[in-house]
C-alpha cells in the first residue's frame, strides 16, 4: 500500500506528491544505473498507469507523472526490482560519475555505489534521513563532485579519496576502504545535529560532521562539467557508449522502449540525459540510426544541451506559465548558448547548480537573483 510521511515532502515510489496533473512518483536509481529490463518495465508502467512519460531528474532518478493507480505502480516497481526497500526508498540518493569504469577516472566507483546503497538500506536509523540528503561518488573526473551533494568523495590520483561536504573539500583524505564508513558516519551525525535542516549546507557548522577525522589544508577545487556528454563515446575497453541528451528531460514511453530494446546497461545522468553503454561498434551504429530519429539528441552542438525547465503549467498549480513550451521556443530560436533553466515560480524546482534561472512573471520571464 502507498503511505505518507508528514515530516518529509520529497516524493518516492510509495510516498507520492499530489501535483496538479495527478500523483507523481520518484524512482530512485543509485548512480543513475538501470538495466534494460528495468527500463522496459518503467516504460510499460508509464504507459499503463501514468501519463506515458519518464522524467529524468537532476539526481539521475526517474519520475512518473499523472499516476492513475498508485498501488499498481508500487507493485510493478517492486516486481521490476526498483523498490528494494520500502523503509529506505526515499533515502537511496546516490550520484556517481556516469562513465565511471568505462572511460577515464582514477577508480571505478560502481562497486561503491552498490555497497553504499546496500549499507544505507541495512541501517534502520538512516531511514530517517531527509529525502533530500544526497551522496556523491566521483571517480576523479570531477564531473559530479561539484554538484553539492551533502556527503561525498572524489577519488584522487594518489589512490586516496577527498571527503566532501556540501560539495566542499573538507581536507580529509581517506583510503577507498574507508569511504563507506566516512559517508555513513557523516549521515548518522547529521541526523543527531540537523535540527530543522534538510541539507548539510544549512548547518551552521557543517564541519561538526567530521568528528574524529584528521584534516589537512584543503587544496582540491573540483571542476564542474556544465553539460552532459553527448554523442559517440569510446570506452576504455574499446566498446562504445552512446550519450543522448533528452529534450527537457522528458523521455516518452516509446523512446524508453526503444532504448531498452538495445539490451544494454543504461545510465541516467545528473544532466537529464542518458548513456547506453558497453556496445560493440556495429550495435552502436544501428542503435544511433534508430534512436536519433525518435528525438534523442546526439549532436553536441545542439541548443537542447543548454536549456532545462521545471514542469510548469498545467502540471504544477504554482506555475505562472507553460514553462516547457516557452523553453522549447527558446531552443528553437537559438537564444541561449550557456546553461539556463526556466521555472514557473520562485521555488525554481530542478535548478542546476550552474544555470542562469529565468522565473515566469505572468508576462514573460525575469532573471532570478544569484
Amino acid at each position: 500500500m502507498t503511505r505518507t510521511r508528514d515530516h518529509d515532502g520529497c516524493p518516492g515510489a510509495l510516498t507520492l506528491h499530489h501535483a496538479a496533473d495527478g500523483p507523481l512518483a520518484r524512482v530512485r536509481l543509485p548512480g543513475g544505473m538501470i538495466s534494460a529490463a528495468a527500463l522496459e518495465s518503467l516504460a510499460s508502467i508509464a504507459g499503463e498507469f501514468a501519463a506515458g512519460t519518464l522524467e529524468l531528474t537532476a539526481r539521475g532518478n526517474i519520475q512518473l507523472r499523472g499516476i492513475t493507480d498508485p498501488d499498481a505502480v508500487a507493485s510493478a516497481l517492486g516486481a521490476a526490482g526498483l523498490l528494494p526497500s520500502n523503509s529506505h526508498e526515499l533515502v537511496r540518493n546516490i550520484l556517481a560519475s556516469p562513465l565511471s569504469g568505462r572511460r577515464g577516472g582514477h577508480a571505478d566507483v560502481r562497486p561503491l555505489v552498490a555497497a553504499l546503497d546496500a549499507a544505507i538500506q541495512a541501517d534502520p536509523a538512516l531511514a530517517d534521513l531527509p529525502g533530500r540528503f544526497l551522496y556523491c561518488l566521483d571517480d576523479g573526473t570531477g564531473d559530479v563532485a561539484g554538484l553539492r551533494a551533502d556527503a561525498g568523495v572524489q577519488m584522487l590520483d594518489d589512490g586516496t579519496a577527498a571527503l566532501l561536504l556540501a560539495g566542499r573539500d573538507t581536507g580529509v583524505r581517506i583510503r577507498p576502504d574507508e569511504v563507506l564508513d566516512a559517508l555513513l558516519g557523516a549521515a548518522r551525525r547529521f541526523l543527531t545535529v540537523r535540527g530543522d535542516a534538510w541539507r548539510v549546507s544549512e548547518l551552521d557548522d557543517p564541519d561538526i560532521l567530521l568528528e574524529g577525522l584528521a584534516r589537512r589544508e584543503a587544496s582540491l577545487s573540483p571542476p564542474l562539467i556544465h553539460r552532459a556528454p553527448v554523442g559517440w563515446i569510446a570506452q576504455d575497453d574499446e566498446r562504445v557508449a552512446l550519450a543522448a541528451a533528452v529534450p527537457l528531460g522528458v523521455l516518452t514511453a516509446r523512446q524508453a522502449q526503444f532504448v531498452a530494446a538495445v539490451g544494454a546497461p543504461v545510465v541516467i545522468t545528473p544532466w537529464r540525459s542518458l548513456l547506453v553503454c558497453d556496445l560493440d561498434e556495429g550495435v552502436a551504429d544501428t542503435a544511433l540510426r534508430v534512436l536519433a530519429p525518435l528525438g534523442l539528441v546526439f549532436d553536441d552542438s545542439s541548443h537542447w544541451l543548454h536549456v532545462s525547465a521545471c514542469v510548469g503549467s498545467p502540471g504544477c498549480d504554482r506555475s505562472r506559465a507553460e514553462v516547457r513550451a516557452d523553453a522549447a521556443r527558446a531552443v528553437e530560436s537559438g537564444t541561449h548558448t550557456e546553461a539556463v533553466h526556466y521555472v514557473g515560480c520562485e521555488r525554481a524546482c530542478g535548478r542546476p547548480v550552474d544555470a542562469q534561472v529565468f522565473v515566469a512573471t505572468g508576462d514573460g520571464y525575469r532573471p532570478a537573483a544569484p
